[in-house]
C-alpha cells in the first residue's frame, strides 16, 4: 500500500466517525418496544460502537479529530443511551439470561466504566446452567467465550473448542462461501484476534487458508457491491500476520462512502425516514471506521519495517 493509498484509507475512517458523530441520537433504545421485537436489540449498535471506539484509542492512529469524535461518542452512548449503564441493568432484568447486556457492557468496561449492579448479575447468571447452555451458532459461541475471558471468568466453553465448532476452522469448500457464511467467517477472525489485537492468535493453517482465499472473496464482494461484508473482510484481512491491504478492494469500498461519510450497506445509499436510514447504515458506517484504523496501522507497522535503519 503506498502513502497515497493509506491517505485514502485514512480518509474513509475519518468521514465515518464524523457521519456517526453527526447522526449520534440514532444510538437510541426503544423503552417500549414490542416484545417480539425485543428491547435488548437495540443494544447491538451500542456496544458495536465501544468495540469500534476501543480499537481505534488502542491503536493509536487516529488524528486528533477522530479521537476526539471517538471519547464524544462513547460519552454520548454511556451516559446519553445506556444512562449511565442503567439501561443495561434493566436490559439484564427483562430477559435474565440474555447475553446481550453482558457483551454490549465488555467494552465499555474495558474503557473504565462501571456499572456495579450489572456486574453482580452477570456473575450470578454465569453460574446458571441456562447460561453455558444458550443455543447459538457456533460463532456467537466463540464470541461469548472470548467476552466471558476478556471479564474476567471462565469461558463456559474453551475458546479452542468453540472455534473447532465454526465453519472456518472446519475449512470446507471455500467457493460456497454466501453473506451469511462470510459474515460467520469475519466475526470468527474478530473473535479469535480479539478484534485485531492479537492476530498470532490465529491459528497457522486457519491464517493461510485466509490469506489464499481472501482477495478472491474480497474481489467477489466488491463485484456485488455488498460494502458492509467487504469492509468487514478488509478488517479480516488487516487481522492477518501478513494483511494484503488490497488497494483495488479500498479504492471500491472508498468510492461508495458518501460525501458526508455514510457508507451504504450494499448499493447505493438508501432514502427515506432519518431513523430507518440509520438503522440501515450506521453498522456499515461503524464498520468503514474500524477497517480504516487497522489498516492504516497495518501499513505504518509494514512503512516502518521497511524504511532504512
Amino acid at each position: 500500500m503506498t502513502a497515497a493509498s493509506t491517505r485514502l484509507v485514512h480518509t474513509v475512517g475519518v468521514g465515518a466517525l464524523e457521519w456517526l458523530h453527526a447522526h449520534r441520537d440514532g444510538f437510541r433504545l426503544e423503552p417500549d418496544a414490542d416484545p417480539e421485537t425485543g428491547y435488548l436489540e437495540r443494544f447491538k449498535p451500542v456496544g458495536e460502537l465501544a468495540v469500534i471506539c476501543k480499537v481505534l484509542f488502542r491503536e493509536g492512529v487516529a488524528g486528533s479529530r477522530q479521537a476526539d469524535l471517538a471519547r464524544r461518542l462513547l460519552d454520548h452512548a454511556w451516559r446519553e443511551v445506556l444512562d449511565g449503564g442503567q439501561a443495561l441493568v434493566r436490559g439484564q432484568r427483562t430477559e435474565p439470561i440474555s447475553p446481550i447486556p453482558f457483551e454490549t457492557y465488555v467494552p465499555f468496561r474495558e474503557l473504565g466504566h462501571s456499572q456495579p449492579e450489572l456486574e453482580r448479575a452477570i456473575r450470578l447468571n454465569h453460574r446458571l446452567g441456562s447460561w453455558a447452555r444458550l443455543e447459538v451458532l457456533p460463532v456467537r459461541r466463540l464470541g461469548l467465550s472470548a467476552f466471558e475471558r476478556r471479564f474476567g471468568l471462565t469461558p463456559s466453553l474453551p475458546e479452542d473448542e468453540a472455534f473447532g465448532r465454526t465453519w472456518l476452522a472446519r475449512r470446507p469448500e471455500p467457493w460456497t462461501v454466501d453473506t451469511r457464511i462470510g459474515y460467520d467467517i469475519t466475526h470468527t477472525v474478530f473473535h479469535l484476534t480479539d478484534w485485531g489485537e492479537d492476530p498470532d492468535r490465529l491459528p497457522p493453517e486457519t491464517a493461510g487458508h485466509l490469506q489464499q482465499w481472501l482477495p478472491v472473496w474480497l474481489d467477489d464482494w466488491l463485484d456485488l457491491e455488498r460494502w458492509d461484508l467487504l469492509g468487514e473482510l478488509l478488517v479480516v484481512d488487516a487481522c492477518l500476520p501478513r494483511p494484503t491491504l488490497d488497494a483495488s478492494a479500498w479504492e471500491g469500498f472508498a468510492a461508495a462512502q458518501q460525501p458526508d461519510g455514510a457508507v451504504p450497506p450494499m448499493g447505493g445509499m438508501p432514502a427515506g425516514d432519518p431513523q430507518d436510514v440509520f438503522d440501515l447504515v450506521y453498522h456499515s458506517t461503524l464498520v468503514a471506521a474500524f477497517a480504516s484504523v487497522l489498516a492504516t496501522s497495518r501499513a505504518l507497522e509494514r512503512l516502518t519495517a521497511e524504511a532504512p535503519a
